[in-house]
């Protein structure tokens, strides 16, 4: 175990994804949560997006205002007639008025709070890039699913239109990934847009004998819950020149046991436990 965690220690493209900035340690898709694993040392800020009813992208990583995250500016709970609308029904000026850092996380109780409201993706962006000393790289999930069209998001090649929009404004392209879900925004994504990185996420219940079959072609990174790799995948999808990073490995056992199994990187919660268990073996 010690010489697989030192090679992948020493693997300068090793690449460390803080998972909606780092969830573990800050607001969720925040702009103080991103700054601030940047500092950690991370090469990927992972995050979510969606739309709202003006178009604009932004991060958060559901379609709609959670009573269990948010609360409104003047601290009162989420109403009903809120609760049962979603964000792309609502336009910016009145998503800012719920502040969705200030509860304590029961699935993270180390998690700062800080007052914050959900960002744009251009806003992130930009704040991110004027403070980073490197060219940090950015991992964004496309929040869309099948029958969720026109209800809690445009259509799934618009949705795809607006993000790419936004980070050509913002001329990042290279330093991008896209990743989804949703099959259908991979295909369009490499049919219109071949010049972004794709990476493919899938859940604990797909069969991976015929994965790539399904998508139609090869993504740069195969993403899967972590729970599902063994070695022998790992070596497969990597012998297709497709890298493998999980999502998303919180503990020190799992994060031992995945760096074990060779993969390209790790999406965790808590970002600086990586980088422990790493620094720790050499």
């Amino acid at each position: 175990m010690l010489i697989l965690l030192l090679s992948c220690s020493d693997r300068d493209d090793f690449d460390l994804q803080g998972h909606r900035g780092a969830v573990g340690l800050f607001p969720e898709n925040s702009i103080i949560g991103f700054i601030e694993t940047v500092k950690l040392g991370v090469t990927t800020l992972e995050m979510d997006v969606v739309i709202t009813k003006d178009n604009k992208v932004l991060v958060s990583h559901e379609p709609w205002i959670s009573n269990k995250k948010c609360i409104d500016i003047r601290g009162n709970d989420i109403s009903d007639d809120i609760l049962i609308e979603n964000i792309y029904t609502m336009n910016f000026d009145e998503i800012k008025n719920f502040d969705c850092g200030t509860l304590p996380n029961p699935d993270h109780a180390d998690q700062k709070k800080v007052s914050i409201i959900k960002p744009l993706l251009k806003e992130v962006i930009s704040k991110v890039e004027g403070v980073s000393q490197s060219k940090i790289r950015y991992n964004i999930e496309i929040k869309s699913q099948i029958g969720g069209d026109q209800i809690f998001h445009p259509k799934f090649n618009e949705f795809v239109d607006l993000v790419v929009s936004d980070v050509r404004s913002k001329k990042i392209e290279s330093r991008v990934t896209i990743q989804s879900f949703d099959f259908r925004v991979l295909k369009y994504l490499k049919n219109q847009y071949p010049s972004f990185k794709i990476s493919m996420l899938v859940n604990e219940n797909y069969n991976f004998s015929n994965i790539f079959d399904d998508l139609g072609f090869h993504p740069d990174i195969y993403s899967p819950n972590f729970k599902n790799l063994t070695y022998e995948i790992v070596k497969k999808v990597q012998e297709k020149k497709i890298q493998v990073i999980p999502w998303t490995v919180n503990s020190n056992d799992d994060i031992a046991k995945i760096l074990e199994l060779g993969v390209d990187g790790i999406i965790s919660d808590y970002p600086d436990r990586v980088k422990y268990l790493m620094n720790e073996k050499i």
